[in-house]
């Protein structure tokens, strides 16, 4: 029997010995294209320096707030406590508190009723839509006079129809979405509320508006809600005699004016805070190094593309 080497039985050989990578040869190429991969590198990394100080700093201002405690818990009690009463009886009671304020006030803050009115409540378009830059020095906001004419107050931004030379309602609030951040600890259940903006200034003042404005909303919600329970439960008061109702609408009447009384002393009605919103000192954004090393990284890869697709390209048209 005779011994089969590779060199004697084809079987034993590479099936693929043309795809085999030489690393010499590789090395070899790479290494005589270098000028084109050095000059290809230098260019991304010019190209990337200037990305990279063009951009505008960014700056985050953020409050950390926890939810208020709330006092609504008498009513849910007490409807528990007589709901079967008032449901033989054939009275309708209204509905108790549902869900947390917390969470209320979370979702109103991102939603579009809210963030419209607060936009044109504070009259912050302009600083929302058509901020170019910010001038540390004299602190003051550069517009861009393509979208609006800070002399005049107007808008000049060129748009086509059905949008107008002023943002609209729907477009404030996907610029506010994108600068605005509402997150929840879900061990503690404090709040973080950020801003980010060109300005500092502009973006801590935003936050501090935010949690003013988002306490005074749901408080105004919950008196009015209020206001009807006790305007609808006097009726209940006044068409039935059954004394053991009435007890229990008195009981009700009381729950929701403690409601309309709390609202009415704490001006921290949803939220307290813990830490405030001050003027951050230091950009959250960009990271100029990493733009630049990243920049230069893509520019090296893609010189290393160039110079071996010219490479294998020339040899395929020579076979």
């Amino acid at each position: 029997m005779s011994n089969l080497t590779p060199d004697n039985d084809p079987l034993l050989q590479s099936p693929y010995p043309d795809d085999e990578i030489d690393l010499k040869e590789l090395f070899m190429v790479l290494w005589g294209g270098k000028r084109l991969i050095s000059a290809v590198t230098g260019l991304a990394a010019a190209i990337s320096v200037a990305v990279a100080l063009s951009l505008p700093n960014i700056y985050t201002a953020s409050a950390l707030l926890a939810p208020a405690e709330s006092s609504g818990g008498g009513l849910s009690g007490l409807m528990k406590q007589y709901g079967g009463l008032a449901s033989l009886a054939g009275v309708s009671l209204p509905g108790g508190e549902e869900g947390s304020r917390a969470q209320l006030g979370m979702q109103l803050m991102k939603s579009r009723a809210f963030i419209g009115d607060f936009v044109d409540r504070r009259n912050i378009l302009p600083e929302l839509m058509a901020v170019e830059s910010w001038n540390a020095s004299s602190g003051e906001i550069v517009f861009d006079p393509e979208f609006y004419d800070a002399a005049s107050k107007t808008w000049v931004r060129n748009v086509e129809p059905p949008k107008s030379a002023k943002p609209s309602a729907q477009e404030a609030h996907k610029a506010f979405a994108e600068v605005l951040g509402v997150s929840q600890d879900k061990q503690t259940g404090y709040v973080t509320i950020s801003i980010e903006h060109h300005s500092p200034a502009v973006a801590a003042q935003w936050v501090n508006w935010l949690i003013e404005d988002i306490n005074t909303v749901v408080k105004a919600q919950d008196v009015d809600e209020a206001t009807k329970s006790i305007e609808y439960l006097t009726q209940q008061i006044a068409n039935t005699s059954l004394a053991d109702l009435q007890a229990m609408f008195f009981e009700l009447i009381q729950s929701q004016t403690e409601t309309v009384m709390l609202a009415e002393v704490r001006p921290e009605y949803v939220f307290k805070t813990i830490d405030p919103a001050v003027v951050p000192e230091e950009k959250s954004k960009p990271s100029r190094a990493l733009t630049c090393v990243l920049g230069t990284l893509l520019g090296g890869m893609l010189g290393i593309v160039i110079v071996l697709i010219r490479y294998y390209g020339r040899s395929e048209s020579q076979a």
